[in-house]
């Protein structure tokens, strides 16, 4: 073969002059810019020999490639690569004395991280190195944008290459010493002159071709692997840079992608190899070229890939993936903050995450390597300490023994921004051909199906695809489908905007039972509804489809019950009084036992009172709670606070206050799939059909309302009373004492005593309201018996129940506490005579409320009971009821206990959250 010396490059000013030439005629420009590439890609050929030491031969043009030119194709790189036929190659070494290392944008962003990564390198033991880097950080993007304003005719392109030149130039003035320096420079400004001369060429025609715009980008790698080999030899390792647009041969395919072709590309190593066997290569990432040598790219994370081919080629012991996180996630760490890293991956459950979103690797990234059974390994190039996430064939068994279900799904990924359309009717159902229809016309749109669900019945079938193609896939369906829909064959072609796709992933989930249940069972109690569901007989991935906003809480309710605890509470404490201060404290005390015992994670992520309120992202520190810096209350913010930007999926607010305008709250709460505990009376004793939408929400969802606080402290009474109803008994009567104060109150007053002075002493003790008589009116045994009576199934109003308030009718109008109990030992007489009364029949006083649910009606009231009845025998504080049955007819269910008080108050609220716990997965 006839072989020629490389031609020169073009000098730039003839260049200039040529342009001028063909200013008024594009056809004569476009041939001059495929001119020009070729004459850059003999330039181009120059550098490896020189690095390497060697002596590439160029052929002479063939017709064909004279016919490539003048069909206005272009030729990059080497025409026919051949070898001085007395060079004999030697096969390249292959196996695992090569260790594979990519380094991205990032790591080479700048002269300092190209020395790390320089240091990287030296360090590497192994016997033989093949390095690929991307070009430097956003220089792809500044290439492109060269691109993009030559072929719009904006002149700003020829400064906005002086920015491309700067980068480059400062870097290696930092980086290289001056011999290597003015090496560089010599091939940076050529390299330069000629990307003006062709940008000009693209901004003559107003257009660039994919293979135009493709040679231009990849410059940005060619200067990396440049400047970082310059950097290795400088530190004394012998190594060679490689522009593998002379090794990585692709083909394109119609999906804009391209396909490497293994077989070419071997040879093309193989005869590139034969010139100087370097132990260390300096790859560009990125770039390649197709069989007829045009100049092409990866596409997308072309790099990653490119080292992947890279290393399958040298069947390399290693490929390293050199970046700027710690490996790969179980989840999204910007939706997730609990999310691990894992330590290693299979290559399907890889290739599955990527597909989905995760920011792992590309799916194609994986293939090479897979064949050979070769490692990836995901590292940080800015934290050396941590080992990183090995993708790699997964070992058949782990740990010798069965796994546990929280590791079988090994991590979940998330795709946003898509519709679900629908294409059902009754003429589907065993009709051939339907599905391809349906499929054919969509590929006839370019749109990308991201996920497909049919069922059995043939009845419909579901897609989702992007939401910037949904409309054009829409009108597709609806104008092929046409006569089907005006016949009936098609009932309709439904679109669902706004979805999202979440993805679980993992290999050991095949043949594993209860994984589906699991992650449904999670999507359920976060009150997530699913809107489609998909799986491969594989088992490697479980999909469904949800709506975006419900997107973030399904991924963390999700995460949670297999990586966290079974229980992860978001917790907002609303009204940090008595109650809930105590409560708070309650909870610091038991956090810790309750996580390691019970795996339950409760995290305090606000308290609010009337004025002030705490806010936290990760959990109030509930040992210096009362110190936390506070801001102005606001329960709009606080309850969106606590509900939407934490990253726990399963929110429950807790209400320790008596206030109306909270309990108002309740149901708008519950509808948003907050949890809501309380001791607050007011709503469950307002008007009836508040109570009965709250009971209605909350049988109906997976939210939970527990308010077992709210008529006797700690006490079991609402949950005894509850079983007795759900195991088919039925309630006869419930009577109790349900007032800790007034049970105080009667308790003591005997003998002697005045009525004031029980009560006064009451009130010193702390037993009652700082007005007593909110405590003597009988309000609140009232309300705490028309709960009951409504937990009965009796459809009664507060006003329905007849109250004998204790506060003598004169004194109701008293302006102050103080004034009410300066004339209380007034009305002594009255009570005295009662109790003097009672006393002489063997009798005892007791305030008392009653549900008579055989006649549908309660009462609150003064009563008399015989010193043997239980009601009698109280001491203290305690309170009483006795509930009488079908089965608790003879001999009444009694229930007793301090039945007020902060401590056993907040206890009360505390086994609610503990109830609430177990309902959400909690062992019990």
């Amino acid at each position: 073969m006839r072989s020629i010396a490389m031609s020169p490059p073009v000098p730039a000013a003839v260049l200039g002059r040529r342009y001028t030439h063909f200013s008024d005629d594009p056809i004569s420009a476009s041939h001059l810019f495929a001119s020009t590439i070729f004459q850059q890609s003999c330039a181009r050929s120059k550098p490896v020999g020189w690095a390497c030491g060697g002596a590439l031969r160029i052929s002479c043009f063939s017709k064909r490639v004279k016919r490539a030119i003048s069909n206005n194709h272009i030729l990059a790189s080497i025409a026919d690569v051949s070898l001085d036929q007395t060079t004999e190659i030697s096969k390249v070494p292959k196996g695992d004395m090569w260790s594979v290392h990519k380094f991205g944008g990032t790591c080479m962003g700048t002269a300092k991280r190209i020395q790390n990564v320089a240091e990287i390198i030296l360090q590497d033991s192994s016997e033989r190195k093949l390095v690929i880097v991307s070009a430097m950080s956003k220089v792809t993007d500044m290439m492109y944008n060269l691109v993009y304003k030559a072929q719009s005719r904006d002149g700003s392109y020829v400064s906005a290459l002086d920015d491309v030149f700067e980068k480059h130039l400062l870097t290696a003035k930092e980086l290289l010493d001056v011999d290597d320096l003015e090496g560089f420079l010599s091939l940076l400004h050529n390299d330069i002159s000629n990307l003006k001369a062709m940008l000009r060429a693209i901004y003559i025609a107003g257009h660039a071709t994919e293979s135009f715009s493709d040679f231009v980008v990849g410059h940005g790698e060619l200067w990396s692997a440049q400047m970082l080999s310059y950097v290795i030899k400088k530190n004394g390792k012998p190594c060679c840079w490689m522009d593998t647009r002379e090794v990585l041969i692709v083909d394109p395919n119609s999906s804009n992608q391209v396909d490497p072709n293994y077989v070419e590309s071997e040879k093309r190593l193989e005869k590139w190899f034969a010139q100087q066997p370097p132990d260390t290569i300096i790859a560009t990432g990125f770039i390649a070229s197709t069989p007829q040598n045009i100049p092409t790219t990866l596409k997308r994370d072309g790099s990653d890939f490119s080292a992947a081919i890279l290393g399958a080629l040298v069947r390399a012991r290693q490929v390293t993936i050199w970046t700027d996180v710690d490996g790969v996630f179980s989840a999204d760490p910007r939706k997730v903050s609990e999310a691990v890293i894992l330590r290693t991956l299979s290559y399907q459950e890889a290739w599955e995450m990527s597909y989905f979103g995760a920011n792992v690797l590309h799916p194609r990234t994986i293939i090479p390597v897979m064949k050979y059974n070769i490692p990836i390994v995901i590292r940080n190039i800015f934290n050396l300490s941590a080992p990183g996430t090995m993708i790699c064939q997964q070992p058949q068994k782990e740990n010798g023994e069965g796994m546990i279900l929280e590791s079988v799904v090994k991590a979940f990924a998330t795709i946003d921004n898509l519709a679900l359309i629908n294409v059902e009717g009754t003429g589907m159902a065993g009709v051939p051909g339907t599905a391809s229809a349906i499929f054919g016309a969509v590929k006839d749109v370019g749109a990308n199906v991201i996920m497909i669900s049919q069922a059995s019945s043939e009845h419909s079938i579901c897609f989702a695809v992007p939401e910037k193609e949904v409309k054009a896939v829409a009108d597709v369906l609806q104008s092929y489908f046409r006569q089907a829909l005006d016949a009936g064959r098609l009932s309709q072609v439904e679109v669902i905007h706004n979805c999202s796709i979440l993805a679980a992933v993992g290999q050991k989930m095949a043949s594993t039972p209860g994984v589906s249940a699991t992650l449904f069972d999670a999507i359920a109690k976060a009150n997530i509804n699913v809107r489609a569901i998909a799986q491969g007989c594989s088992e490697y991935n479980i999909t469904i489809v949800l709506k975006q906003d419900d997107c973030v809480r399904a991924l963390r309710a999700a995460h949670s019950r297999f990586y966290l605890s079974k229980t992860t509470l978001a917790v907002g404490v609303i009204g940090p009084g008595l109650i809930g201060s105590t409560l708070l404290d309650q909870l610091r005390d038991q956090a810790a036992v309750l996580k390691e015992s019970f795996n339950i994670d409760l995290r305090v992520m606000g308290i609010s009172g009337s004025k002030n309120m705490m806010l936290s992202y990760s959990g109030i520190d509930l040992t210096k709670w009362r110190e936390h810096q506070k801001e102005k209350a606001d329960l709009e913010k606080f309850v969106r606070h606590v509900h939407e930007n934490h990253f726990f999926p399963n929110t429950v607010l807790v209400d320790c206050t008596a206030d109306s305008d909270i309990a108002n709250h309740y149901c708008d709460w519950l509808r948003k799939g907050i949890h809501v505990i309380t001791p607050n009376k007011k709503a469950n004793s307002g008007p009836l059909d508040r109570y009965r939408e709250l009971r209605k929400l909350q049988r109906k969802s997976y939210t939970h309302y527990f308010y077992e606080a709210t008529v006797g402290a700690g006490l079991p009474i609402i949950r005894t009373l509850q079983g007795l109803l759900e195991t088919g008994d039925k309630i006869l009567q419930i009577e109790g004492i349900f007032s800790g104060t007034l049970s105080y109150i009667f308790n003591n007053f005997k003998g002697t005593r005045s009525f004031s002075d029980v009560v006064s002493e009451a009130k010193k003790a702390g037993y009652t309201e700082p007005d007593p008589r909110d405590d003597l009116s009988g309000s609140d045994v009232a309300r705490k018996v028309i709960i009951l009576a409504r937990e009965s199934n009796l459809k009664l109003e507060l006003s329905d129940i007849p109250v004998q308030s204790l506060v003598p009718e004169q004194l109701r109008a008293c302006s102050s506490a103080e004034e009410f109990l300066q004339k209380l030992p007034n009305f002594d007489d009255d009570f005295s005579k009662e109790r003097n009364d009672a006393e002489a029949k063997g009798e005892v006083l007791r305030y008392v409320g009653v549900v008579d649910v055989v006649n549908n009606k309660g009462v609150v009231e003064l009563r008399r009971y015989k010193k043997e009845h239980p009601f009698a025998q109280l001491c203290g504080s305690d309170n009483i009821i006795a509930f009488t049955t079908q089965r608790y007819k003879d001999q009444p269910l009694i229930i007793r206990g301090p039945g007020a008080g902060a401590e056993v108050t907040a206890g009360g609220v505390f086994s609610d959250l503990l109830r609430l716990a177990s309902y959400l997965g909690a062992p019990s």
